[in-house]
């Protein structure tokens, strides 16, 4: 299985394009204008890969934004947690505060929950709920390859935001605790911004949920 990252729209937020043989998903959306479509697409026809489903981790506005064009260009079924439909609902209004061109997403066709997994032929991303940056919070993790597709959750050396609707700082800390840090040290985390880091760096460095936490 391969991950691919892309960093798009003003809020720089990374799109994940993970594939396995003739498969892929594409994992929370940014693409935010016709030269952001592009690029994402150029990669997909390059890879020659039937897109299985687009998946939300969540549906802040800056993961989201591209929902709608890879849905339909690619007839691909939205996959997402249903406790973020709020999020998901509030893009048309999140969208005008920010000033940001926004085409409203498809309806999920699938909700998704830490009971369940996806696939790629015979390749399998666990899910773990993570709530704390957004309610209906999500991860897909990818055992063989040691990967995290963690969205906003943890960062390098930073957590995700909690000061918006829905968010919980003490519950995305037990979050991150419980679910991520539970994993092997040398497990990669492809975050929703910023570089990827490793679960055995943050537990240790992460100053907001590391063994210094509160030592700066």
């Amino acid at each position: 299985m391969q991950i691919h990252k892309f960093t798009f729209n003003p809020f720089q937020e990374n799109t994940y394009l993970v594939e396995h043989e003739n498969e892929a998903f594409i994992i929370d959306p940014g693409c935010s204008n016709t030269m952001e479509n592009q690029e994402l697409d150029d990669l997909i026809e390059q890879k020659e890969v039937r897109i299985k489903a687009v998946l939300n981790t969540h549906c802040h506005i800056d993961h989201i934004l591209g929902n709608a064009h890879c849905c339909k260009k690619y007839d691909a079924p939205l996959w997402m947690d249903s406790r973020d439909l709020p999020n998901l609902n509030m893009g048309p209004q999140v969208s005008l505060m920010y000033a940001i061109p926004y085409t409203p997403s498809p309806e999920p066709v699938k909700f998704l929950d830490d009971k369940s997994h996806v696939n790629l032929k015979d390749e399998e991303l666990e899910i773990r709920f993570v709530p704390g940056h957004a309610p209906g919070h999500i991860v897909f993790i990818h055992h063989s390859t040691k990967s995290v597709i963690g969205g906003d959750t943890l960062f390098q050396l930073s957590i995700g935001r909690t000061d918006l609707p829905g968010g919980d700082h003490e519950l995305l800390l037990s979050s991150i605790k419980e679910q991520l840090f539970s994993l092997p040290d040398d497990y990669t985390v492809y975050s929703g911004h910023g570089p990827e880091t490793t679960i055995g760096f943050e537990k240790v460095h992460n100053p907001f949920v590391g063994e210094r936490a509160g030592s700066f």
